[in-house]
């Protein structure tokens, strides 16, 4: 990806010892290693995941598709047209 050689490595630490100091230069280093090896984890992390979702089993969809058909047969709906008024059943009362 990036392909980066000794000259410019040198290069990104003269100007960093530059810019920071030799006092605050090992501190940023070490703050930048961490966050690097904790960047890593995390990649490493989701990418065993996502390896471990793409390799499960597919799911049986035959038992999905008999609770749909369960569940569609014990809702009745009963549909009324907006504008016929006539056939429009009464509430039912609570047997309680």
């Amino acid at each position: 990806m990036f392909e980066v050689g000794f000259s410019e490595l040198l290069l990104v630490g003269v100007v960093a010892l530059l810019v920071l100091g030799p006092e605050r230069l090992p501190v940023a280093a070490r703050t930048l290693g961490r966050g690097l090896g904790q960047a890593r984890r995390a990649m490493y992390a989701l990418r065993t995941q996502v390896e471990r979702e793409i390799e499960l089993p597919n799911l049986d969809s035959a038992p999905l598709q008999r609770l749909e058909q369960e569940i569609r047969q014990g809702i009745s709906l009963n549909t009324v047209p907006a504008n016929d008024a006539t056939t429009v059943a009464a509430p039912k009362e609570n047997a309680s």
